[in-house]
């Protein structure tokens, strides 16, 4: 989150091609005139760089002095494979067994599918205006705590007919609450400190308490776990149209330079969507209906030396990636390279739930490829 400033990846499997370019069912059925879902679930990985997305852990990294693990034999054994798909299955297994199975993945250089950050900074607070706004700004130049200037998709998502009340945020970082800018949009932010400040119920009160048991390891920022919990929790029992969790401890790691913690990060990270995407489909509100997209606020360096930075001086950490997953499977999958921007994002999201985010704010990106069921209004 903080401003600043290995690439080894290989020719890829096939199927790599073809989950980078799988169009969403959910859309495709959508376009057939099939019932598009209404529901939408978006995780951010704050600074994953697409290079672990797509290539898993870096051995080099995690043996080398610039990667600062603690037990080479460890993290070797949790998380590096000598095959080429193994890696990344085993990093971030949700990833790519079930989204790239069943969904699309952009973003891996290496196989010609460009995501790319357009505001020019390359860090967070641009970047997650760019993420939910679908636009750069060049007002937004600091992560200091200044109220956004921009509407962003959540907020006008939440005056549209059946949302309004219906969306909620989990961050954990305590920026987020001017990126969504509360005073303003009166959206349900949660950013640091506590994950429920006025719990209603004995679980919200335990989650509190064990928020107060953990480290406080960062200024501004708390461990992921309080948000994990509190977004399952909101899921579960509220059941929000729109739930957005905007998780940080990647880019945490990535800055103290502990490449183990880093990787153990993402992974629990992907275990989360995982129990997200399944919660979702254990519930009758959900089934079938809800799709998942996450990305990321920024990439960081691709060599050794300046993998753990990002920003204005590091051109490396201007490329990205994004998944997608909608209600059903599209069938086999045909490769396809397609470049795309950070600022499509947000007319995903609101695609994804049959809005046209480009009717309000018509210098926002388009949707990506393939997300065009929108309901006509």
């Amino acid at each position: 989150m903080a401003e600043e400033g290995t690439t080894r990846l290989g020719t890829r499997h096939s199927a790599c091609a073809a989950a980078v370019v799988c169009v969403l069912a959910a859309c495709v059925a959508g376009a057939r005139g099939q019932p598009i879902g209404d529901r939408v679930i978006v995780v951010t990985l704050d600074g994953f760089r697409w290079q672990e997305m797509f290539g898993g852990a870096d051995r080099e990294l995690i043996l080398g002095r610039d990667g600062g693990v603690s037990d080479t034999t460890v993290t070797l054994s949790r998380f590096h494979r000598p095959t080429l798909d193994a890696p990344r299955r085993t990093l971030m297994p949700f990833v790519w067994t079930v989204i790239a199975a069943n969904g699309a993945i952009f973003g891996d250089s290496t196989e010609g599918s460009v995501m790319l950050v357009t505001n020019g900074k390359r860090f967070s607070y641009p970047g997650y205006n760019e993420l939910f706004t679908g636009a750069a700004d060049a007002r937004i130049d600091s992560n200091d705590k200044l109220p956004n200037p921009n509407v962003t998709v959540l907020e006008w998502l939440a005056a549209q007919p059946g949302f309004r009340g219906r969306i909620e945020v989990f961050g954990s970082w305590d920026v987020f609450p001017y990126i969504f800018n509360v005073a303003r949009s009166r959206l349900a932010v949660n950013g640091d400190g506590l994950p429920f400040p006025t719990p209603r119920a004995q679980v919200e009160t335990a989650l509190n308490e064990m928020t107060t048991w953990l480290p406080t390891l960062w200024q501004g920022a708390r461990l992921d776990a309080p948000t994990m919990a509190a977004a399952l929790h909101a899921l579960r029992v509220r059941r929000p149209k729109v739930l957005a969790v905007l998780l940080g401890e990647t880019d945490e790691w990535a800055h103290g330079r502990r490449y183990d913690l880093y990787l153990d990060a993402a992974q629990r990270s992907d275990h989360f969507i995982e129990q997200l995407w399944r919660t979702a489909q254990s519930l009758p509100e959900y089934a079938g209906r809800t799709s998942l997209i996450i990305s990321t606020d920024h990439g960081r360096g691709a060599s050794s030396r300046d993998w753990t930075d990002h920003g204005r001086e590091v051109p490396a950490a201007d490329r990205i990636w994004m998944a997608v997953l909608g209600p059903n499977r599209l069938g086999e999958a045909t490769p396809r390279m397609l470049a795309g921007t950070q600022s499509q994002f947000a007319a995903t999201i609101a695609a994804l739930v049959g809005e046209n985010w480009q009717s309000a704010r018509p210098e926002a990106a388009p949707p990506l490829p393939g997300i065009a069921s929108i309901r006509s209004r």
